[in-house]
């Protein structure tokens, strides 16, 4: 179980117990442009990554539930 300081522990394959995670939800307005900008971080770094964060975006951009700024 990985831990979110806001949602606790949650359950993502591959992720060791007690390591931190930062979750970003389709229905934070501020998560696509985030994502966006990590992409450019990791380009910058010639992250293999990148190309997937792509199809992220993407999933976010498709979801139609509401959207609201974060609590």
């Amino acid at each position: 179980m990985a831990i979110s300081t806001k949602y606790g522990k949650v359950e993502i394959p591959k992720i060791g117990d007690s390591e931190p995670v930062f979750i970003l939800r389709a229905q934070d307005k501020l998560a696509e442009a985030t994502i966006g900008m990590y992409k450019l971080l990791a380009a910058s770094h010639r992250s293999k990554i990148v190309g997937s964060l792509d199809k992220e975006i993407e999933a976010f951009q498709r979801w139609q539930g509401p959207r609201k700024i974060p609590d």
